[in-house]
């Protein structure tokens, strides 16, 4: 499974089997439903394996159907899998219904397989075998939110992370649902102590009451490097030494936005460990966010190598005229291309 080499970004959290009606038909009026697989941590392991960065995929399973098409759906996009799988819990489950603007979510989650993830699942051989050599251990506040009271999966992560070396990424991936009825100070402390923090400044306000960088270093404290996306319309990068560079988001003909978060973290993850500056880890973050806003699914092969190199490097002019749709992506950075594909 993977590309040949080490693993150099474990994905750490939930993967769920997705069902949607073809076209915009209701739940209620479909008779036929569309299979794929999402899950956060999920589509952004997918997303750096097909930006040629080797990713392994760390959970649990049900020991069921669904369970083996999400190992069979990641394998195939050459992610490592190593997730343990659980004959008593099942594998979660969503529904995607067509709704202005995007779609309608219906989660079945509750008691999955991935909510009972403890301590014990990071310290499985194979498991800390993709540790010992990861650059990158990405999660989410999703991941927090799921699992099950007295779970010390999060004090294991961070212990391993201090042993081991590596840097730990946390998307916010604010889900008011899984945090009704609960204080967030494990989500703060899980904030505080990560790496690279990425976030919307609109479910930051939502989740954390503030939006600003200047706000949330004072919120989240010097250690991590926050990567705040502004709506639609650019990601500033905010190093705790004061650094700060912004880039302005692509112009897309967006389709579906579930699943352009993950993109954009895979996309700048995938720039931070090839060693990109703050730049092509945005612009990165930006194109690979923008392919997936441009189709129905949760996620969307990146640009070829060569096209995402131009792009990494063109002019900010050539990057400001550049439109991505389903077609592809017209850009004046592509000169011998009249579409991207």
């Amino acid at each position: 499974m993977g590309s040949s080499g080490d693993v150099r970004v474990v994905c750490l959290g939930e993967a769920m089997v997705v069902l949607r009606p073809e076209g915009d038909q209701s739940l209620a009026a479909a008779t036929t439903l569309r299979r794929s697989v999402g899950g956060a941590e999920a589509n952004v392991a997918g997303a750096l394996a097909a930006l040629g960065v080797r990713t392994a995929w760390v959970s649990r399973l049900g020991q069921d159907p669904f369970g083996d098409v999400v190992t069979e759906d990641l394998i195939a996009r050459d992610v490592d899998v190593e997730a343990e799988r659980d004959p008593e819990r099942p594998t979660g489950l969503y529904l995607k219904e067509p709704a202005p603007g995007g779609s309608r979510m219906h989660y079945y989650r509750a008691g999955s397989a991935a909510a009972a993830m403890d301590a014990d699942l990071l310290d499985r051989p194979e498991v800390a075998r993709v540790l010992a050599t990861a650059e990158v251990v990405h999660t989410s506040g999703i991941t927090l939110g799921i699992l099950e009271e007295g779970s010390a999966l999060v004090a294991r992560l961070l212990a391993l992370r201090d042993e081991l070396g590596f840097r730990l990424s946390v998307d916010l991936n604010w889900r008011p649902a899984l945090w009704a009825g609960r204080g967030i100070a494990p989500l703060l402390d899980l904030l505080r102590a990560a790496d690279v923090v990425l976030l919307g400044a609109d479910e930051a306000r939502a989740a954390l009451g503030v939006h600003t960088p200047e706000d949330l270093r004072e919120l989240l404290g010097e250690r991590p490097r926050l990567v705040l996306k502004a709506d639609s319309h650019a990601a500033g990068e905010h190093d705790p030494d004061g650094r700060t560079t912004q880039v302005s988001a692509l112009r897309v003909d967006v389709v579906e936005p579930v699943g352009a978060g993950d993109g954009f973290a895979a996309g700048y993850l995938a720039a931070l460990v090839d060693g990109a500056g703050p730049v092509g880890r945005l612009r990165q973050g930006h194109l690979v966010a923008a392919g997936v806003l441009a189709v129905a699914g949760d996620h969307a092969t990146p640009p070829p190598e060569d096209v995402r190199s131009r792009l990494l490097e063109c002019s900010e002019d050539d990057w400001a005229a550049t439109r991505v749709s389903a077609a592809g992506i017209d850009s004046p950075a592509l000169a011998n291309r009249e579409v991207a594909r």
